[in-house]
């Protein structure tokens, strides 16, 4: 198998990874999504952190895939403000619905491997 296809491959599990972190469920009657992150989140005390550790997989394949330091920095800067401001109590939840870090970074991704 080619390495094109491989990373093709790989950044498909990733995006639907991402898709089900942050956008899987449709809030009835509005245009709004929010996935297992935001979820997950509303955990009080260890939610957030358990979604920071899910956030890792994408960045880790990504290290595989031969993402450089600049890319790594990008992604990670988002897991974080992810997590450190969806820790905040009632405001994170609200920001975890906008922010989308695993959208992000499966962007981020996704241009990098220019597929």
């Amino acid at each position: 198998m080619s390495e094109t296809k491989s990373n093709a491959e790989c950044l498909k599990r990733i995006e639907a990874f991402a898709h089900l972190m942050d956008a899987q469920f449709r809030i009835p009657f509005t245009n709004i999504s929010i996935g297992i992150d935001g979820l997950i989140g509303l955990i009080p005390g260890v939610g957030d952190g358990i979604a920071f550790l899910l956030a890792l997989y994408p960045v880790i394949e990504a290290r595989r895939m031969g993402a450089g330091f600049g890319l790594i920095a990008k992604m990670m800067l988002n897991i974080a403000i992810d997590t450190v401001i969806g820790s905040v109590p009632i405001l994170g939840d609200i920001f975890d619905i906008g922010f989308k870090a695993n959208i992000r970074n499966a962007k981020l991704l996704r241009k990098f491997l220019g597929l």
